[in-house]
């Protein structure tokens, strides 16, 4: 028997580079370790250990969390060698052993820095988001999530995880407790990792947004999501000293049909301002109804901004989103709708009522 026999001179050791503490059986395969060598290793009181198929660790001590995340995507991996080298280009700099695979769920989001997420060593198991076609099983700590459309991943700390939008979706697909999802969703729009309207659509492409935990939740992500945009709107008007509007209020036509409200409006420059916080809210409906409604909802948004238009008034459309990524330049946008009142017809003639 060869068992005890000394490996080859590769410099398999433990280090401080987790990708050279765990590799894969390809991975020692071209280090000049065969598999037998490697099941040697691992035999009781050995050396070295095999948390997951066809993945080695090479000490035989508890795993750290990014030893278990590494070892993870290490399992998920394994795609052909062709495959290697596309997913090593398209990961920017990731291990090309990791293939398409890409950690999600709450892993993903404790390498995101959520402090409503706990870290991976004391997670359970690890969710590795894979093409569908892979043939893989979930195996002990490791999970396989199935996706017929993998998101274009992040690289934190060498790692390939998830966008938080998608890592969200995942992580509450597999929750039941409401408190939970509820930290989750908001710290995710509170810390302003991502808009409302993408966690929506990214929940409703996971079908769990008729969930009883997530329902109550999703309107708490929703009403963060305003009063964020609106203390940035705020700020925008102070910050860049603006002249101060008539905040939330109704148009109506004298006598006539009512206008619709507005966030912002300044009567002087009949300049008015919209933040747009809608969001896809139609889970239990068919796609093809969603689609209905929601260019029901476009459509009437569009004619009832035409018809302030035909009135004389400027209306400025700005997303939560740009205010918050591009401050400065939304304020040069509302200052130059402003400045240009000077230069227009006078606008008809609204009654201004608060919303």
């Amino acid at each position: 028997m060869t068992q005890n026999t000394p490996l080859s001179p590769c410099p398999l050791r433990i280090t401080s580079d987790v990708r050279q503490r765990v590799l894969s059986a390809a991975q020692l395969k071209a280090c000049g370790v065969s598999a037998a060598q490697a099941a040697g290793q691992c035999r009781t009181g050995g050396p070295w250990q095999q948390p997951l198929p066809g993945v080695y660790v090479l000490h035989p001590g508890p795993l750290s969390g990014r030893e278990r995340l590494r070892s993870a995507l290490l399992h998920a991996g394994r795609p052909p060698l062709s495959a290697r080298r596309a997913a090593g280009a398209r990961t920017g700099g990731a291990d090309p052993a990791y293939g398409e695979a890409m950690v999600t769920g709450l892993a993903a989001l404790s390498l995101h820095g959520f402090a409503a997420a706990p870290p991976a060593v004391s997670l359970d198991r690890i969710d590795v988001l894979v093409p569908r076609g892979r043939r893989l099983r979930s195996v002990r700590y490791a999970r396989l999530v199935r996706t017929s459309e993998l998101p274009e991943p992040e690289l934190l700390d060498g790692l390939p995880v998830a966008p938080v939008a998608r890592a969200l979706a995942d992580a509450v697909a597999g929750l039941a407790d409401a408190f939970a999802v509820r930290r989750l969703l908001t710290e995710a729009v509170r810390d302003g990792h991502c808009e409302p309207a993408v966690v929506v659509g990214e929940l409703n492409r996971a079908r769990v947004l008729g969930r009883p935990q997530v329902v109550n939740a999703v309107d708490s992500l929703l009403a963060e999501g305003r009063a964020l945009a609106e203390d940035r709107l705020y700020d925008l008007v102070r910050g860049y000293e603006l002249p101060e509007p008539l905040w939330n209020v109704d148009l109506r036509l004298p006598g006539g049909p009512h206008l619709g409200g507005v966030d912002a409006y300044w009567p002087e420059e009949a300049v008015a301002l919209e933040l747009d916080t809608r969001a896809p809210r139609y889970s239990r409906l068919g796609d093809d109804r969603r689609q209905e409604e929601h260019e029901a909802e476009w459509s009437a948004y569009a004619a009832r901004r035409e018809h302030l238009e035909r009135l004389g008034v400027t209306v400025v459309h700005l997303s939560p989103r740009k205010l918050r990524e591009a401050l400065e330049q939304q304020a040069v946008v509302v200052r130059t709708a402003l400045m240009a009142a000077a230069a227009r017809e006078p606008a008809a003639c609204v009654v201004i009522l608060p919303r």
